[in-house]
């Protein structure tokens, strides 16, 4: 079976976080980096896709000294 050229190179979110983000946006409690209430959509999907791939990124361990 032959890979699709449209599904190479796309990073997979989590849809749960997108969700909870997208929730916090139209009920009017995400707040942007700053501490302003966002308005934008666009600006709460990039949000949301930030926090959902930072949670997904590997954590190095701390060294010891």
């Amino acid at each position: 079976m032959a890979i699709s050229r449209a599904n190479t190179g796309k990073q997979v979110t989590r849809p749960g976080k997108v969700k909870t983000v997208m929730h916090e946006f139209k009920v009017g409690t995400l707040k942007s980096s700053s501490g302003q209430r966002v308005t934008n959509p666009k600006q709460a999907v990039a949000i949301a896709l930030s926090e959902a791939r930072r949670q997904r990124r590997p954590r190095r361990p701390k060294r010891m000294k």
